[in-house]
């Protein structure tokens, strides 16, 4: 049973958009928990392509090449009540997505057209059969543009910068801070600027600024939103 509003849908869409290392994954995770609905994390179905791509060797300055593996690709994301688990093909990809191999490479996949279309129908079909919280970096505006909530989280590149280390330390990784400030500065322009479903703030979307407050504290601003309908 919802524990919000009635919005007279028939089906709930929460749309939240962001750069990398804002905390939108986290807090979509969250509030997907507290409203007992679908979490799906987009960001994660384009990483485990990009891994997949790379295990393959597939010439990412291919469209053609790519487009086919999207097409020919299963990914299948399922929560087994300690997280959700990323499966690329039947296989576990969850830890193998989050490299700093795969996150320098996904937005160069991410960008092309056709794979953006194969992701985005496939994003939608999940929506329209389920209430869904969906983070990514075009949901607002071209996944989702009839969602009912739409939020836009962002933090400084500094901020966004330590958090993304920090994640990579804790599984194991060597981090060069400044190196890792670059790629995401330089993925941010990538993302940007892409032709097709750039980062952008929507004028309808609401915008929560991460830096001096942590997940919880932004999990209930989003909530407090969503509760008041």
């Amino acid at each position: 049973m919802r524990t919000f509003k009635q919005t007279g849908f028939n089906t709930l869409k929460i749309a939240i958009d962001g750069p990398a290392g804002a905390g939108k994954s986290t807090v979509a995770r969250r509030i997907a928990e507290e409203l007992g609905i679908l979490y799906i994390d987009t960001g994660a179905m384009y990483r485990a392509l990009t891994w997949k791509a790379l295990q393959s060797k597939i010439n990412l300055s291919a469209p053609g090449e790519l487009h086919q593996l999207a097409r020919a690709t299963v990914i299948d994301l399922q929560d087994n009540g300690h997280g959700m688990r990323v499966y690329c093909d039947g296989q576990d990809v969850t830890t193998q997505i989050r490299s700093p191999e795969v996150s320098r490479m996904v937005s160069v996949v991410a960008a092309d057209d056709n794979v953006r279309q194969v992701m985005v129908d496939k994003q939608r079909a999940i929506a329209l059969r389920s209430d869904v919280v969906m983070d990514g970096r075009d949901i607002t505006h071209c996944v989702l543009p009839d969602a009912e909530y739409k939020f836009f989280l962002t933090a400084s590149l500094d901020v966004r910068t330590m958090r993304r280390g920090q994640e990579l330390q804790s599984q194991g990784y060597e981090v060069d801070l400044a190196r890792l400030k670059q790629e995401i500065s330089e993925r941010d322009q990538r993302d940007m600027n892409r032709k097709v479903g750039p980062l952008m703030i929507t004028p309808d979307a609401v915008v929560i600024d991460t830096s001096d407050i942590d997940c919880e504290g932004a999990v209930r601003k989003v909530l407090g939103i969503v509760r008041e309908g």
